[in-house]
């Protein structure tokens, strides 16, 4: 921990947890600049939608991100199904060295079956994410629904499940009005392993919770890169958010074991 140069350690740091960074567009020099600075909280960086097609100097982008696990946007796998050029698409991955690959139905209707059958394809050449939820604010599908689907693409081959809610939180887990839909997020958790998915979180406010609620190794997603160090702060219990409930709870557990040992009440 950076922070703990020159004798300033508060014993504080956390194991897993992956932070999945949306890419609307950086150059490879601002790249440089939050790779500087916040490189090692980074773990995943998605090229939103079609941004990489549209990307001057897109190579060199890349190799500024090299060691970090680089995946194109579902909505640009959807827009590649729809023109008939998944096998192309493989081969653009390949070209570009990309390791990793979404794959969504967000927009696009693509047969139950048919996305299935794509992640198990993809995944014998690729590391899988796929994408469960509408990207309109108005469809909502039943718990046991997104229960069902996540166990059938994890199934399939994926190596996680992202959830949907949009770049600004206002369809899939979340409402339009942009408030969470935690009825449905427990529902998802109680039946699959908080591990195998990818909460999008693009809100302080909807970080804070999915911390407090499962722990500072939650993996959360379509964070801005600006917002890497913040939510840095979120799961180390450095920020007020946070502070009470991951800082100061091992130190309140310890203080309750001490009064016990001590034969206190």
């Amino acid at each position: 921990m950076p922070g703990s140069d020159h004798g300033l350690d508060l014993g504080i740091k956390r194991d897993g947890g992956l932070t999945h960074v949306l890419d609307k567009g950086l150059g490879p020099r601002a790249w440089a600049d939050v790779l500087e600075t916040a490189g090692a909280y980074v773990d995943i960086v998605k090229l939103g939608w079609g941004t990489a097609w549209v990307t001057d100097g897109l190579e060199r982008k890349l190799e500024v991100l090299r060691e970090k696990r680089v995946v194109i946007g579902g909505t640009f796998f959807e827009v590649v199904y729809a023109r008939d050029q998944l096998e192309e698409y493989k081969r653009w991955l390949t070209a570009h060295g990309l390791t990793h690959v979404e794959i969504s139905d967000g927009t696009v209707d693509i047969p139950r079956e048919r996305k299935l059958e794509l992640i198990a394809d993809f995944a014998r050449d690729f590391t899988v994410l796929s994408e469960v939820g509408s990207k309109d604010s108005e469809v909502n599908f039943a718990p046991y629904l997104w229960v069902q689907w996540i166990e059938e693409e994890l199934a399939a081959g994926a190596w996680k499940v992202i959830t949907e809610s949009r770049e600004g939180g206002t369809a899939g887990i979340f409402r339009p009005t942009g408030e969470m839909r935690t009825g449905l997020v427990d529902e998802i958790a109680h039946s699959i392993d908080f591990h195998d998915l990818v909460w999008e979180a693009p809100t302080k406010a909807s970080q804070a919770w999915f911390v407090k609620h499962f722990g500072p190794e939650v993996n959360l997603g379509n964070i801005p890169p600006e917002e890497v160090i913040p939510l840095e702060t979120l799961r180390l219990g450095l920020r007020g958010d946070t502070l009470k409930e991951i800082l100061l709870r091992e130190e309140a557990a310890g203080s309750a074991a001490d009064t016990l040992l001590a034969g206190g009440g």
